[in-house]
């Protein structure tokens, strides 16, 4: 910057600064004593700096979306236009993800774009995580849903009623699986199917969810169908006590949980993989049975979700016979 800019005056702040330090370098910049502020992600949040209105973020293709967004939300705070410049190495080859995230913070520079962007990047993600990334904790980090099923258990275990033992199952599988926009154009109404798939506990209701999508909307297209895919995939994996299922290149790993391991070893697992057409390979981690099925190159993932249905529903009939 001041080879580029030799008049300007320039200062700098970093997280190990002291809060004495860091008050002060602001409160000079924000009384306009210097000119350029370098600064790490520290300023992400919090910030007020309405005579600010130019920011230049530099690898920007390394930050998340909401990253880039609290980052853009530190300018253009006054009456005086602003520019942010989102900038990575000229000849570096960019993620798709990473292409996804800079347009979307470009396409999205209206007012209260918030909301917008978090859908974005739901989208950009993949609904993973709506469909119940492994949690750890008590009810705050559990989340409302969780800790009510949780409790449900354990009131039936109390009064003797009988409880299927279900796994809070961890599907990742390298698919873009979300709602678009072209789909569904309301926001509301997207939120609304993400929570319906997300609170979907069988196969008959994403069925049903799956019915509902096409009676108002019309034939859902590729990823809204990966959507409700990976939905069953996940109910079904919760049931049959799988801990994850994981896309690698040609391989899906399926980890199952201890009690299932154990319900499973011997020539059970085998009879599991009897109907299905993919070649696997079975081992035992930490008393945890694996099983690795080798996909066909030229099978569509129409077929593997298929073959893992099969798979998945060999399992709970063993469990639950």
């Amino acid at each position: 910057m001041s080879q580029l800019i030799p008049e300007a005056r320039i200062e700098y702040i970093h997280g190990r600064m002291s809060e004495r330090q860091l008050e002060d370098i602001m409160l000079r910049f924000t009384q306009k004593k210097f000119d350029i502020l370098v600064t790490t992600t520290i300023i992400e949040t919090g910030v007020d700096l309405p005579n600010v209105n130019t920011l230049l973020v530099e690898n920007a293709d390394t930050y998340g979306l909401s990253q880039l967004y609290q980052l853009r939300g530190r300018i253009g705070r006054s009456s005086r236009l602003a520019y942010a410049y989102f900038l990575y190495k000229r000849d570096k080859v960019l993620t798709e993800v990473s292409e996804k995230r800079l347009n979307a913070i470009r396409d999205f520079t209206a007012l209260g774009s918030g909301f917008k962007i978090a859908m974005r990047d739901l989208s950009i993600r993949g609904a993973g995580n709506v469909l119940g990334k492994q949690q750890h904790g008590f009810i705050d980090s559990v989340g409302y849903d969780l800790y009510a099923q949780m409790l449900d258990q354990t009131i039936k275990q109390k009064r003797g009623d009988k409880v299927c033992h279900k796994t809070n199952a961890e599907v990742r599988i390298n698919l873009e699986a979300y709602i678009p926009t072209e789909y569904i154009s309301s926001q509301k109404q997207k939120i609304e199917f993400y929570k319906k798939i997300k609170h979907a506990n069988n196969v008959k209701a994403i069925d049903d969810i799956a019915d509902e999508l096409i009676d108002r909307f019309g034939t859902y297209p590729k990823s809204v169908e990966n959507l409700l895919n990976i939905a069953t995939i996940k109910v079904l994996a919760d049931t049959a006590q799988i801990l994850s299922i994981t896309n690698i290149d040609e391989k899906i790993d399926i980890v199952l949980d201890q009690k299932a391991s154990e319900e499973l070893k011997g020539p059970n697992i085998f009879r599991t993989l009897e109907h299905v057409c993919f070649r696997a390979r079975v081992s035992v981690d930490h008393d945890c049975l694996h099983v690795r099925l080798i996909l066909d190159s030229k099978s569509s993932w129409r077929t593997i979700f298929n073959e893992l249905k099969v798979f998945l529903q060999a399992v709970i009939d063993i469990l639950h016979k």
